[in-house]
C-alpha cells in the first residue's frame, strides 16, 4: 500500500471515529431519558443510571400523558400537546407565507423603498426577544388580544417576519431572471407569477421554513408563557409545571417521558424531512 493511500486510510478512519463519538456524544442523554421512563422508581433508586430497565413499564408514560400535575389541573400534558398543535398551525402558515410573498417583492419586483424595508426586517433579526416583550405585552393589551390565541401567533409572526423574509429572498434571487422576464411578457402579473410559477419552484425553501418555524414554535417557552394566557399554554409551559410542581419524591419516569413527549413533534419533523432541510439549505438558504 502507498504511503499516500495509507494516508488516505487512516484520514478516513479518524473521521469515522470522530463522528461516532460525536453521535454517542449527543444521543447519550436522550438514551438516558428513554432508559429511565420505562424504568419504576425502586430501580431508579438503585443508581444504575446507564443500565437498561429489567422490567419495562409505560406506567410513567400514561402518567405523563393524562395524570400529572400541571399545577392546579391533573390532566398531564395532553392538553399542552393540543394546545401547541393550535398555536403552531397559524404560526407556521401564516409567516412562511408572508415571508414567501415579501421575499419574492423585495427580490423581483423591488417597490420603492424596499431598500429599507428590508434593513428594517433585518434589524428586527438582531433585536433579543426579551427586549421587545414588555412593548409588546402593552401593545396587545391595548388592542385586547394579549393572552389569547391570536396574540400568541401574532407575536411569533412578528418575530419570524425578518428571518423567513431573508430565506426566501436570498431563494429568489437565485433564480434565473430569464423567468420572471417571460413571464412578466406574457402578461403575468404579480400575483400570477408568484401562485403559478414562483411558489411551485419554492419546495425545498418552503420545508426548510417549515422545519424552522415548526421547530421554533414548539420548543418556545417564554412567548408562550407571556402570551398566551392560562387557557392556551403550549406543551413546553405544562412540561415545566409537571417538574417543577412535585411534592414529595421526585418522579423522574415521569419527568423523562414528559419532556421526551414534549420533544417528540420536533423530533419526528427532523427525522422525516431531514434530507429535504439539507437540499433546502443547499439551495440557498445561507446564500
Amino acid at each position: 500500500m502507498s504511503k499516500r493511500k495509507s494516508t488516505a486510510l487512516w484520514a478516513r478512519i479518524g473521521v469515522y471515529a470522530f463522528l461516532a463519538f460525536a453521535a454517542a456524544f449527543f444521543l447519550l442523554p436522550l438514551y438516558v431519558m428513554l432508559t429511565t421512563s420505562f424504568k419504576s422508581m425502586e430501580e431508579i433508586r438503585l443508581g444504575q443510571i446507564f443500565a437498561l430497565p429489567s422490567s419495562i413499564t409505560f406506567d410513567a408514560w400514561r402518567a405523563a400523558w393524562s395524570e400529572a400535575c400541571t399545577g392546579v389541573s391533573c390532566e398531564g400534558v395532553r392538553g399542552g400537546f393540543w394546545n401547541s398543535v393550535t398555536i403552531a398551525v397559524p404560526s407556521v402558515v401564516l409567516p412562511i407565507l408572508l415571508g414567501a410573498i415579501n421575499g419574492y417583492a423585495l427580490s423581483w419586483w423591488k417597490p420603492k423603498g424596499s431598500q429599507w424595508l428590508f434593513g428594517v426586517l433585518m434589524l428586527g433579526a438582531f433585536i433579543p426577544v426579551q427586549v421587545m416583550i414588555y412593548p409588546l405585552v402593552k401593545l396587545e393589551a391595548a388592542i385586547g388580544i394579549y393572552s389569547s390565541l391570536p396574540g400568541i401567533v401574532f407575536v411569533h409572526l412578528v418575530f419570524a417576519m425578518p428571518i423567513m423574509t431573508l430565506l426566501f429572498r436570498n431563494y429568489y434571487a437565485g433564480l434565473p431572471s430569464e423567468l420572471f422576464k417571460a413571464a412578466r411578457v406574457d402578461g403575468g402579473g404579480f400575483w400570477r407569477i408568484f401562485i403559478q410559477l414562483v411558489l411551485p419552484m419554492s419546495t425545498p425553501m418552503l420545508i426548510v421554513a417549515a422545519i424552522m418555524q415548526i421547530t421554533g414554535v414548539w420548543n418556545d417557552y417564554i412567548l408562550g408563557l407571556t402570551f398566551a394566557g392560562r387557557e392556551n399554554q403550549p406543551m413546553t409551559v405544562q412540561l415545566n409545571n409537571v417538574i417543577n410542581t412535585t411534592t414529595g419524591e421526585r418522579l423522574y419516569n415521569l419527568n423523562m417521558a414528559a419532556t421526551i413527549l414534549t420533544s417528540a413533534v420536533p423530533l419526528l419533523v427532523y427525522l422525516i424531512s431531514g434530507r429535504w432541510f439539507v437540499r433546502g439549505i443547499a439551495a440557498g438558504a445561507v446564500k
